[in-house]
């Protein structure tokens, strides 16, 4: 079997090499920075996405979000999926995904979606959770390969229902990682011993191997991305939109939404999303700068337009 990947990032590059172990693999990025590793793992590069499409049974797209996916849907990309299955394991809006299912389907090829939770610790060793939708054989099918990227995949149900679990497993980690860091921020404003802080944290109930890893990078300043604001940023939108779509309320992550907004803006969307400490550690100047959940979405705090120019 041969498969294909486009899209070698944070998590799209481990998660690509993993593949690679076991089958043949050819890859795909914006820039060939991310090639030398793969040709010493003897996999072929391409130049085009078609390409890929064209050399590949099966195709996975690990690419930043829906504008990036669309960019790469040209005529000779969606020719080349005839025949071909495209997985698709980066988090969309569920109405792009449903599009693409649909394009992908008139070209004469299959679509799976499968967000994946985890960072990239996780991706390096293999352990994602992988969070499958579409057509249950389909899906079922492609265990046999997953099973090198994922410590499970899940089967969720019809396309859009992997996204919407996505997102709400993943608003319980954004509102966890966001108290993470204010609780050390507390720590360190208190005066506080943070080791000693760090030691009662890790040896309590509430300790994981998550909390254990993101204590650890605070304590060392170790701001180097395992999961990016600017990503976690992007995530906070869909799963605000989501919410909104659901009518149900989501006061914690439209705060968070406000809070990695404002450490985008601060400069450090490239950094790991625990480093949000560093914003709510900068002194306050009036009483208005608090981050407090008010009637109106908190996201109108910031500057999307702003946000958006950085991210592109």
């Amino acid at each position: 079997m041969k498969l294909g990947f486009l899209g070698l990032g944070f998590m799209g590059k481990p998660m690509a090499l993993n593949l690679a172990r076991h089958f043949q693999l050819t890859v795909w990025n914006r820039s060939p920075s991310k090639y030398p590793a793969f040709l010493q793992a003897g996999c072929k590069t391409a130049e085009t996405p078609a390409q890929v499409a064209r050399e590949s049974d099966i195709i996975f797209t690990m690419l930043f979000n829906s504008h990036a996916i669309q960019s790469i849907l040209d005529a000779e990309f969606l020719r080349s999926l005839r025949g071909k299955i495209l997985v698709n394991t980066s988090s969309v809006p569920v109405d792009f995904s449903h599009s693409l299912d649909k394009q992908v389907r008139q070209a004469g090829g299959s679509f799976i979606e499968m967000p994946v939770s985890g960072s990239k610790v996780p991706a390096e060793r293999g352990e994602l959770v992988g969070m499958l939708a579409g057509d249950r054989e389909l899906a079922t099918s492609l265990q046999p390969v997953v099973k090198h990227i994922t410590t499970a995949a899940v089967y969720c149900g019809p396309i859009g229902m992997g996204l919407k679990t996505k997102y709400a497993v993943n608003l319980y980690l954004i509102t966890t990682t966001a108290g993470l860091a204010e609780s050390m921020n507390l720590a360190r404003a208190q005066g506080l011993d943070v080791e000693a802080f760090v030691q009662v944290l890790d040896a309590g109930p509430m300790a994981s191997p998550y909390s254990k890893l993101k204590l650890a990078k605070m304590l060392a300043q170790d701001w180097s991305p395992q999961a990016a604001i600017k990503d976690c940023f992007n995530i906070t939108q869909l799963i605000t939109s989501a919410a909104k779509a659901a009518q149900t309320q989501s006061p914690f992550i439209q705060l968070c939404e406000t809070m990695y907004g404002r450490a985008i803006q601060s400069g450090i969307g490239d950094e790991d999303m625990i480093a949000l400490t560093k914003t709510l550690a900068e002194p306050l100047r009036k009483s208005s700068e608090l981050l407090v959940p008010s009637s109106e979405p908190p996201s109108d705090a910031v500057d999307r337009k702003a946000i958006k120019s950085q991210l592109e």
